[in-house]
């Protein structure tokens, strides 16, 4: 599998913004749909973002549609979430997630088997 590493989280003010990354290895990172999920203590794993293979495919959840914009870079194996206007109910620990995929799929929001270690991103009121 895919070995998946993030980091960029931090404490921001409602308001500002963030950019996480997510590192991978171990397999050809093209080959991979990936995606951003969060949760919070208490809660589910929620699907925040989704990008297919070349990155020409994206998705997001309704709740971060305008705001976040989740981009990648084949050539340095890393996909992105920027984060803008953050709120508060933005905070939470996101993770990076891979899936194996067809060259021609779209974005995806389910089916991830590879996910990291988690970045907590904390926003301030």
């Amino acid at each position: 599998q895919v070995q998946l590493v993030e980091s960029g989280g931090g404490l921001v003010q409602a308001g500002g913004s963030l950019r996480l990354s997510c590192a991978a290895s171990g397999r050809t990172f093209s080959n991979y749909a990936m995606g951003w999920f969060r949760q919070t203590p208490g809660k589910e794993r929620e699907f925040v973002a989704g990008i297919s293979r070349s990155g020409g495919s994206t998705i997001y959840a309704d709740s971060v549609e305008g705001r976040f914009t989740i981009s990648r870079d084949n050539a340095k194996n890393t996909v992105y979430l920027q984060m803008n206007s953050l709120k508060p109910e933005d905070t939470a620990v996101y993770y990076c997630a891979a899936k194996m995929s067809p060259s021609y799929s779209r974005a995806i929001e389910v089916g991830y088997n590879s996910w990291g270690q988690g970045t907590q991103v904390t926003v301030s009121s």
